[in-house]
């Protein structure tokens, strides 16, 4: 057996395993196109996905209330947290082309699914949660508060002068021209 057929052998069984896990979980499933799980949303899950830097923020605002949920990372930059289904997000999430509410039957992908860019991962396992579902009300307040504050220091940012995410001009960092 080459390395490559040893390697799909062992990816396929962790896939297998990670699909029975889900589903004695509760967590449903919809079958892929191929070698990838899916969730399956709007009935026991929705899922709401933002860019990972964001996603730092909201795991922060979570721990300062004293809460973890699970969190997965995607190859794409982004993180996705699973929360109760039926929620809508509400109108100043919904300007945010990031911020994307995964619901109605659309199949997410799961850990462990191999792209060709890389690895949907678990950034925190639902076992370590005992795979309960955040209510989506936490979440969505969480994603809330994340977005005012990345908006708070923006502005912040551009009533100082200084662009967010800008550099000084070198003559400023070396302390002036010579």
């Amino acid at each position: 057996m080459s390395w490559w057929d040893s390697y799909r052998a062992v990816y396929g069984a962790e896939l297998r395993a990670a699909a029975v896990e889900y589903v004695e979980h509760g967590w449903p499933l919809v079958p892929g196109p191929g070698g990838e799980i899916l969730l399956d949303t709007g009935t026991v899950l929705d899922v709401i996905e933002i860019p990972s830097a964001l996603g730092r923020e909201v795991c922060a605002t979570l721990r300062d209330r004293g809460l973890v949920v699970p969190v997965a990372a995607t190859p794409h930059d982004t993180w996705w947290f699973p929360m109760s289904p039926n929620h809508e997000l509400p109108a100043e999430l919904s300007l945010h082309a990031d911020v994307v509410l995964h619901t109605d039957g659309i199949g997410v992908l799961a850990p462990p699914t191999e792209r060709p860019d890389g690895w949907v991962q678990w950034r925190v396992r639902p076992a370590f949660t005992g795979y309960v579902v955040p209510d989506a009300d936490v979440i969505v307040d969480a994603v809330l508060a994340a977005v005012r504050q990345r908006a708070a220091a923006n502005r912040s940012a551009v009533h100082s002068g200084v662009e967010a995410g800008a550099q000084r001009p070198a003559t400023a960092a070396t302390g002036g021209a010579r």
